[in-house]
């Protein structure tokens, strides 16, 4: 269910630059490997409930010439204030992480003296222990004055860059959207934070009640298995003999008594324990939503492809609601990096985009495209300033088995349709525009290909016909009717297979058969051509 943007203009007049945005826009989000950020942040979400991604300009990339940069960032290392649920509500939010020194000596030479003080972040525990001597704590600092987002990156005690100390940012912000470069995509939301909980705060407790009484059973198992023996200090039996099974002949001193030698006997655990872990491992099922119809697996009695689809369907509730709010911060994501093409994209750059028919282009886009323009004059009135504003809309690229198996029963039902039928090119089109499914514009193209051969088919046709009439009129033949006889066969064969052969049957209301349909007009007129070319024959 990977996302992809759809961009929709609220003006006429900028329906061509959203065209290109959402031909643009993927190909920024390839170019920082988005599906990984993507996968990565999935699996954060889960775990851990909250995903948080940053959306940057990063002046650095490109050779200076600066573009997009998109990451996921640690929970750890971001703080915001307390008590907000939205994180844009926040006065300031910090964003912290280690530095090598000799990476910030490298391009900050006067923060030597400041390296390795102030405060210490938040680490995971590893295994084995890591080495944080020769780093630094450096903090990216993002605040709002008067309305506008400022940024100051400092160590320690040392300021390495402030926007406010910028004359290019000091007025209008160092962002000019004015919002935090940080998305946050919620798993389950909680009251008084921007962030929620994941799926292993959901299950904890039932999974460890699995694991408590499956150890048990096991435990009860392994004992149960083995066979051992109560045996008296003074007793008479060779143990050491008595414990090798490879020993025909145990040895005793004396007479071998019951009290001397007993076995243990341990008793197994009822049924009642195993049918509680199986109630738990259910409950698990139902808590998480990964029931066995996710996973393809059905019970007993369920073979129809279409019950399956229909049961994975009502066990995806769960899972389309997470995909909902994974969207939703994805559309986020998509508005902030419009706004940063806006503010930061003066130079012309050239997309490799895939044209609507499926062919490469190369699309060039700048800041130009999104800039506010002279609205003009109306009465001598002069009109506001004209800014294009977009409207955002996610759609899933899916590709799983039941999305192909569904696709082909569409191309299946568009042939039986008729619209790969060059007679019938213009209706498919029109219907094709108001379709919508993967691949229709390879589907558009070739119907309007079907479509433009048709014509010339046709053209070519009535050339031979009108040549057909002058060598009528000078011979005194009848090639013309033939030829137009030909022209109706080829032009009335436009069913949904193509094939002009196929015998056809004449029902009546109740769908029973009365006699093959040979009177159809494609049959007559290829009747007419044969017998014309045929004019000795009764």
């Amino acid at each position: 269910n990977y996302p992809e943007p759809n961009v929709l203009p609220r003006a006429q007049d900028d329906a061509d630059t959203a065209k290109e945005l959402s031909s643009i826009l993927p190909v920024a989000l390839d170019q920082n490997e988005y599906e990984q950020v993507y996968s990565d942040a999935w699996w954060y979400k889960l775990k851990h409930g909250t995903a948080v991604k940053g959306v940057f300009w990063n002046g650095a990339k490109d050779g200076g010439l600066g573009d997009i940069d998109l990451r996921l960032v640690d929970l750890l290392n971001l703080y915001w204030e307390p008590g907000i649920t939205d994180i844009q509500a926040s006065r300031n939010v910090f964003h912290v992480e280690l530095v090598d020194n000799e990476v910030i000596l490298e391009q900050w030479p006067f923060a030597k003296n400041h390296l390795g003080q102030g405060l210490t972040a938040q680490r995971y525990q590893y295994d084995e222990s890591i080495d944080t001597s020769d780093k630094s704590l450096v903090v990216d600092w993002y605040y709002k004055r008067r309305g506008v987002l400022h940024y100051c990156k400092y160590v320690g005690e040392c300021v390495l860059y402030a926007s406010e100390n910028d004359a290019q940012y000091a007025e209008r912000g160092y962002y000019d959207h004015g919002k935090y470069p940080f998305v946050f995509d919620v798993l389950f939301p909680m009251a008084g934070s921007p962030a929620g909980f994941g799926m292993i705060d959901v299950m904890q407790s039932a999974q460890a009640a699995i694991d408590r009484l499956d150890k048990a059973i096991v435990r009860n198992a392994d004992i149960a298995s083995r066979v051992r023996y109560f045996a008296r200090d003074t007793g008479s039996v060779n143990e050491t003999e008595f414990a090798d099974l490879d020993k025909d002949f145990v040895h005793c001193a004396g007479d071998v008594g019951e009290d001397s030698l007993r076995q243990i006997v341990v008793h197994p655990l009822d049924d009642i324990y195993a049918t509680i872990l199986n109630n738990k491992i259910s409950e698990l099922k139902e808590t998480s939503g990964n029931r066995d119809y996710s996973q393809g697996a059905t019970t007993s009695g369920v073979t129809a492809a279409s019950a399956i689809a229909a049961l994975q369907e009502a066990g995806s509730k769960l899972s389309r609601d997470m995909l909902k709010s994974a969207y939703r911060a994805f559309a986020r994501q998509c508005y902030l990096i419009i706004e940063l093409m806006r503010q930061f994209y003066d130079e012309q750059r050239v997309f490799r985009v895939t044209g609507e028919t499926g062919q490469t282009e190369y699309t060039p886009f700048s800041a130009a495209q999104l800039r506010a323009v002279p609205g003009g004059e109306i009465g001598g009135v002069q009109l506001g300033d004209h800014e294009p504003v977009f409207d955002i809309t996610v759609s899933a690229a899916k590709k799983s088995t039941f999305s192909r198996l569904s696709q082909n029963e569409t191309a299946k039902e568009c042939y039986q349709m008729g619209f790969f039928a060059p007679a019938n090119a213009d209706a498919a089109l029109a219907a094709l525009d108001m379709m919508d499914f993967e691949g229709i514009e390879k589907v558009r193209q070739r119907v309007s290909e079907n479509g433009t051969l048709y014509q010339q088919l046709q053209q070519m046709a009535q050339q031979m016909q009108k040549m057909a009439a002058i060598i009528d009129q000078q011979n005194g033949t009848n090639v013309s009717e033939a030829a137009g006889a030909a022209a109706q066969a080829a032009g009335s064969t436009g069913g949904g297979s193509g094939s002009s052969n196929v015998t056809r049957s004449t029902t009546n209301s109740l769908g029973a058969a009365v006699g093959e349909g040979n009177n159809s007009l494609s049959t007559q007129a290829a009747k007419r051509a044969m017998n014309a070319n045929n004019p000795n024959k009764e």
